[in-house]
């Protein structure tokens, strides 16, 4: 059987246990720590596709980097496992497109017209962008009420757990000291 001097042990091991299971739990539902392990997975998915995309790149450097009776061999070469690795990887292929055409772009002069129609459009989107700055500030404060529910929710929900187990705490620590008091007197009666 167990001596009080144990049970409360155990006891305070357990409010110890429940302690830092709410805490874990209100670390991980708290919006600023969702918000940061979400950033943290698109950084590593941005950091993934940069070495791909620099990884390609830097074998190419280094292939290229050789003796010049050898130049156009080792460009098709360069060329060749290019190919190779961002046919796997269409996200690099596109990324590869976009910068050819962003480079070819740059290169040839606006005219006129184009910066014509430009300042147009321009003007036209102007109205939209507002709007949708609105929307989007109507979103995010709606967000962060709802957010600051569910995290008064949590807090809640913490309080009454801690509440419950202070209470079934000090029952059984009554219990126990009952059941000691009781031994006590069947010892002392004996």
């Amino acid at each position: 059987m167990s001596t009080p001097d144990e049970i409360r042990a155990d006891i305070e091991r357990t409010r110890g246990e429940l302690g830092s299971d709410v805490d874990a739990l209100a670390d991980k539902v708290s919006p600023s720590s969702i918000a940061h392990r979400q950033t943290e997975k698109v950084k590593s998915r941005f950091q993934g596709v940069r070495e791909s995309v620099m990884g390609a790149a830097g074998s190419a450097r280094s292939s290229a980097s050789g003796s010049a009776s050898g130049a156009t061999d080792q460009a098709k070469d360069v060329a060749h496992r290019g190919v190779e690795k961002a046919k796997g990887n269409p996200l690099a292929v596109g990324l590869i497109a976009f910068g050819a055409g962003w480079l070819a772009s740059s290169l040839i002069p606006t005219s006129d017209k184009e910066e014509e129609l430009a300042g147009e459009l321009k003007d036209r989107a102007a109205p939209l962008v507002e709007d949708v700055k609105g929307q989007a500030k109507d979103v995010g404060s709606q967000l962060g009420d709802v957010a600051k529910g569910h995290a008064q929710d949590l807090k809640d929900t913490a309080q009454d757990a801690a509440q419950t187990v202070k209470d079934e705490a000090q029952g059984a620590a009554s219990d126990v000291k009952d059941h000691a008091q009781g031994a006590a007197d069947d010892v002392r009666s004996s």
